[in-house]
């Protein structure tokens, strides 16, 4: 198993610190493989987990041509003046 490098602190635009709930004070890095996020305001500092098994979010882009295919449906077009008498 190969340990992904580590990483110099970066900070974390609009993050909020889970513990003071300071704005803009959370730092993300790595330390032998495993990824950390920490407070510089009050030293709060935890291991982040990521799920590893997830679905991946349906979109156009990821659906065969059957799926979009099997998708499509028949729209009728209504003409609103077709039943008024003039």
């Amino acid at each position: 198993m190969s340990l992904l490098p580590d990483t110099p602190k970066r900070f974390v635009a609009g993050a909020k610190c889970p513990q003071c709930h300071a704005v803009d004070k959370v730092v993300m890095f790595r330390r032998g493989g495993v990824q950390y996020q920490a407070c510089v305001s009050c030293g709060h500092q935890e291991e982040m987990v990521f799920e590893k098994n997830f679905r991946e979010l349906e979109t156009r882009v990821n659906r065969t041509a059957d799926e979009r295919r099997d998708e499509t449906a028949v729209v009728r077009l209504v003409d609103p003046d077709s039943g008024k008498s003039g």
